[in-house]
């Protein structure tokens, strides 16, 4: 297959998984205790798009299917499709950058640090006055005050050394976890609150975390698929992407920062959920190859994809109780982890 050919393949295949994402996504908006029907999501979501507005008249829906597509599951489908989508792709990214196939967001410390953030925020119960925001405010917080950590204890010099930034990553990871386990400890009476938070959710979550969340989310997804022929570059060696004129050391902070931005967008609004960004690239990989051109927007709605229908399984599975979605995601990432080990198919990457 020549490289035009390729390029229709590609083409064809984010058509086809931009569709499904939408089509998966609006039905799960219809699953749930209230009966509600694929034509009625439709009807409601086209009415709130100024173009369609003129044929759809929301006047034929009852207010109580207007508060429960609109209000209630279209936010929270779309905050998941981002979130997935973006640790899919942020696991792409830093499986390239770290040339390690079991790399993912939580491997510098990302997760840990924002994890401690909603941690202190929760049981010292301060910045009160930023309200829904003080959770998500603090774990950003904590994600990009981690980030900046590793950087620093990672930087040789003037050069970022891998190996030394996973490590450091690694070692913080562990430090933030023992301190969250500590605050835990000394605050029993908020362990539960603090302990769902850790499992992550999308229970209770709105258009206002759809708004802190997408800008981030876009954008540095957007961004980090402009470096993808760099990342190519990287897979092959630091000295391979010399010899093509990549500015390494310039490239590798930019991707540093960019990734831990998004995943600190992701993270801050629906608590820790691991395995995707581990996962997702893996599965992509197996189907559209290592190539980043292809391999991070297919890592975003597949990634997309998977967490819409993990959220709703969390949500319906054992109705009315709501599962922590993060022990979904578990479930599937943990037997995959597994079948990896056992495959040891280092030619997938």
């Amino acid at each position: 297959m020549n490289f035009k050919e390729k390029r229709k393949h590609w083409k064809a295949l984010l058509i086809s998984c931009s569709i499904a994402l939408v089509l998966i996504s609006i039905y799960t908006i219809t699953i749930g205790p209230a009966e509600l029907s694929f034509r009625d999501a439709m009807g409601i979501i086209l009415a709130k798009i100024p173009f369609f507005q003129r044929w759809i008249n929301l006047e034929q829906y009852s207010q109580v299917q207007l508060t429960i597509i609109w209000s209630l599951r279209v936010p929270r489908v779309i905050l998941a499709g981002l979130v997935g989508g973006a640790l899919g792709v942020v696991g792409a990214t830093f499986q390239g950058f770290f040339k390690n196939p079991m790399a993912d967001p939580s491997v510098i410390g990302v997760s840990s640090g924002a994890a401690l953030g909603a941690t202190l925020a929760i049981v010292t119960g301060m910045g009160s006055f930023l309200g829904f925001l003080r959770i998500p405010f603090f774990s950003f917080c904590g994600a990009l005050l981690t980030t900046f950590l590793v950087y620093t204890l990672g930087r040789v010099g003037n050069k970022v050394v891998v190996s030394t930034l996973l490590l450091a990553g690694v070692a913080l990871s562990s430090f933030l976890q023992a301190m969250i386990s500590f605050l835990m400890v000394m605050n029993a009476e908020k362990m539960e609150k603090v302990y769902f938070w850790l499992l992550g959710s999308f229970a209770n979550r709105n258009w206002e975390h759809v708004l802190i969340a997408a800008p981030l989310i876009i954008v540095g997804v957007l961004l980090l698929m402009l470096f993808s022929k760099e990342l190519n570059a990287m897979v092959f060696g630091d000295s391979t992407a010399h010899h093509l004129g990549i500015d390494l050391e310039k490239v590798k902070i930019i991707i540093l920062v960019l990734a831990s931005l998004t995943a600190a967008g992701a993270v801050a609004v629906c608590g820790i959920i691991g395995f995707v960004g581990l996962i997702i690239p893996h599965i992509v990989r197996m189907l559209v190859g290592p190539d980043h051109r292809i391999l991070l927007p297919m890592s975003f709605f597949v990634g997309g994809i998977f967490m819409v229908l993990t959220d709703t399984a969390a949500r319906t599975l054992f109705a009315p109780m709501e599962i922590p979605i993060g022990v979904i995601t578990a479930m599937f990432g943990g037997p995959f982890f597994i079948y990896l080990l056992k495959k040891k198919k280092d030619s997938i990457f």
